[in-house]
């Protein structure tokens, strides 16, 4: 057939049969668009290709696999010359609406390919498959703003005021080589006729690899994605996306795929008019005798968003039926996903088998699990949005897991980021507005937090954050979005994650004795955790043997996969991750009316729990729980029943969650460890910080100032604690009334 002569001297490159190849790409093409029909033996183009028309549409979305199925050999030509054939797909697919839409419409038709089977990653992409169609995977790292893009220019002559036209444009601005009128010899002296030229909207992505991809010990590589026509706007900084498309090589120059503008001017004509672009431009011959740099970027028609899993999107009421969930699995997928949930053991089978290689720590480990099933996002009629993520923090003794807990999470979470505090900016955990090297416009960069959008993002050692650090993060943990209002930019992004944190005690190792000293957080930062577990390292020589065993038994283990460390109810990783992905997309439960009436019961005594105190006459703490905590048990309770596939979270939930929630939260909140924290403290120690402070601000009047060491000794002498000493000097320092000066020694009274 035609195409076959036509690849075969397409290899041999004359430029005289270029003309032939084109129309038999664009013949069998177009009998493509006619003749593919769907399952219903109707034609499956047609009316998508009629809808083109439409002011907003000029993209039609083909499947590569039926093209396989159509014809091989056209398949095979797209797949090895796609840079080279696409023009002749668009115009092939501009013929196909124009003889069957009912308007004509003179506008550009582009060609969006999919179900291209083989996926590469960034760091496969070399010289030799420039040219060829590809798909591609990575995380959206930077997005520019969209631009149009010249496609086809129509100049006018400045000296005889012919019109030539039909001047195609490939990432720089080019003018006609000379005037089309044999009198006229201009070569440089033409002016765009924005009104007659073609433009496209463009846009610039930069993608990298996830972190999954990464080998270890390896920076990411990143590329550049051009995108146009309706794929614009439509991948986002933290998305991970799928880029179907080809790779090709690009001068490296400041300006060279900036849409409208120029590249730098050639030869400046003294004698031109005012007013009018007299510089010629060739392409880059101004670069003259400096060495020019090439780079590769990628062309792509198609962008599909991959892998929206572990974030937890509300689901339909229609997702909630098992018939509609089964639909949409092979009958082995959906009898062992089935099975798993009807299963007694299911909760104790995916604790063990979550962290295989971490010895106890069973609280730690039903609290990250439940992290990783999430609760419900919910919005309400005024549209506010109500998380479902689940923020958990552990804090505790060095050597106790906690760094391991946040490995293994940001390994084996498909979208997950792991950072560390101390390294870590504000703009480094949010977002970074910066200036882009080629447009010199401000573009906005992901940071961890909107990089684990729809993911889980693991911060170690958070108490080494600093504290502007911290307050950065306050917007994105409860409201999760994360605003900015800088050089210019004003917006608001997502950052719909969970937030794992691991944080030592100030001390080195938690001292029991200086309770909440132990936790340098602020109480707005604790506040919005919905789990923290207190991890102690506790001197048993029974436990101490079996850790012992363990590790011992680890190393010499260690090349065992997970599926053969599988047994006695275990799950191997890979099930687990497929069964948590799919209970987070498919499954919403919500809290059915016993389970409601039996958590509001629960609130109301603990928030009267005050009231038992005196039974028998001992003072107990006072711990009252807070909106906030109320909506975190409502979360652990609907995370629980999505662990099982339920429709509802009723009351068995309910109590799992309110112990859970004791065992972490309100056990460290008992013991001291997070008096002074947002909702927690105790009433005696409230009160012995008023007698405190009431005392100092007696001591020494507004504009004076006294010895620290003279208050503190005084304070001792009445039998205070010192510890209850420096914490009302330190939350009047912060609150600005009282200073220090003379290095330190002295404390000046300012109101």
């Amino acid at each position: 057939d035609l195409i076959t002569i036509a690849f075969g001297f397409l290899r041999t490159g004359p430029v005289l049969f270029c003309d032939v190849f084109g129309v038999c790409c664009v013949y069998l093409f177009q009998v493509f668009l006619c003749g593919c029909q769907n399952d219903k033996n109707e034609p499956k183009y047609v009316d998508d290709a009629k809808n083109l028309v439409k002011p907003e549409r000029n993209t039609l979305e083909v499947s590569f696999a039926d093209i396989e199925r159509f014809n091989q050999n056209l398949a095979t030509v797209i797949q090895e010359e796609y840079y080279r054939v696409y023009p002749y797909l668009c115009r092939a697919l501009r013929n196909f609406v124009k003889d069957r839409a009912e308007v004509n419409v003179d506008k550009e038709y582009y060609v969006s390919l999919t179900d291209v089977a083989t996926r590469h990653k960034v760091r496969e992409l070399t010289t030799a498959k420039v040219g060829s169609l590809l798909k591609i995977s990575g995380q959206v790292v930077r997005t520019h703003p969209v631009h149009p893009e010249l496609v086809t220019g129509t100049f006018t002559c400045l000296d005889c005021q012919t019109v030539v036209g039909g001047i195609e444009q490939q990432f720089k601005y080019t003018q006609p080589t000379i005037c089309r009128n044999p009198v006229c010899n201009n070569r440089t002296r033409f002016l765009l006729d924005t009104n007659r030229s073609t433009f496209v909207d463009f846009q610039k992505v930069r993608i990298q690899e996830t972190q999954a991809e990464l080998p270890r010990g390896n920076i990411p590589r990143s590329v550049e994605v051009v995108v146009r026509a309706e794929a614009v706007e439509v991948a986002q900084a933290g998305d991970r996306c799928d880029f179907t498309g080809t790779l090709i090589v690009v001068p490296d120059v400041g300006q060279m795929a900036t849409p409208g503008l120029r590249t730098e001017s050639g030869s400046h004509h003294k004698g031109g008019m005012e007013g009018f672009e007299t510089e010629g431009v060739r392409g880059l011959k101004n670069l003259g005798v400096r060495e020019m740099a090439h780079r590769l970027a990628f062309l792509a028609c198609t962008v599909e968003q991959t892998t929206p899993r572990l974030g937890g999107k509300a689901a339909a009421a229609e997702e909630l039926s098992p018939e509609m969930m089964k639909k949409q699995l092979t009958p082995q997928q959906w009898d062992r996903i089935y099975s798993m949930s009807q299963d007694k053991n299911l909760y104790h089978n995916l604790i063990s088998s979550l962290f295989p290689t971490i010895h106890g720590n069973d609280e730690i480990k039903r609290g990250i699990l439940i992290m990783l099933f999430g609760g419900v996002p919910k919005k309400t009629v005024e549209g506010t949005t109500l998380r479902g993520d689940i923020n958990v923090c552990v804090v505790g003794d060095p050597s106790t897991a906690k760094s391991q807990f946040l490995k293994q999470v940001s390994e084996f979470a498909p979208r997950a980021v792991y950072t560390s505090g101390k390294a870590s900016s504000a703009a480094g955990l949010t977002a970074a507005v910066v200036r882009d090297e080629e447009s010199h416009e401000f573009v906005i960069e992901a940071g961890a937090l909107m990089l684990a959008d729809n993911g889980v993002c693991c911060i170690d050692e958070f108490d080494k954050m600093e504290l502007k650090d911290q307050v950065a993060i306050h917007e994105a943990m409860e409201q999760q979005t994360i605003s900015i209002a800088k050089a210019g930019i004003t917006t608001t992004l997502n950052s719909r994650c969970s937030v794992l944190a691991a944080a030592n005690s100030v001390f080195g190792r938690w001292d029991d004795t200086k309770a909440d000293e132990n936790i340098d957080f602020m109480p707005t930062i604790l506040s919005r955790f919905d789990m923290i577990f207190i991890v102690k390292d506790v001197h048993d020589e029974k436990r101490d043997a079996t850790m012992a065993k363990h590790v011992i038994n680890l190393h010499m283990n260690a090349g065992q996969t997970n599926e053969q460390a599988a047994v006695e109810g275990e799950l191997s990783l890979s099930v687990l991750k497929k069964y948590i992905a799919f209970c987070k997309d498919k499954c919403g439960p919500r809290l059915s009316a016993a389970a409601a009436e039996k958590l509001k019961n629960r609130y109301v005594l603990m928030r009267n729990g005050a009231r038992e105190h005196d039974q028998e006459n001992v003072k107990r703490s006072s711990i009252p729980i807070t909106i906030r905590q109320l909506e975190a048990i409502v979360r652990i309770a609907e995370s629980l029943a999505k662990m099982e596939l339920a429709a509802f979270a009723t009351e068995r939930h309910v109590d799992e969650a309110l112990r859970l929630f004791q065992v972490s939260t309100l056990e460290a909140a008992m013991t001291g460890k997070l008096a002074g924290a947002e909702g927690f403290g105790t009433q005696e120690e409230h009160e012995l910080l008023l007698r405190i402070e009431g005392q100092l601000k007696r001591r020494f009047a507004v504009g004076s100032q006294v010895s620290e060491h003279n208050i503190v000794q005084d304070f001792l002498k009445q039998k205070y604690p010192e510890r209850a000493i420096h914490k009302v000097l330190h939350y009047m320092i912060r609150r600005g009334e009282i200073q220090h000066r003379m290095q330190r020694k002295m404390l000046y009274r300012l109101k």
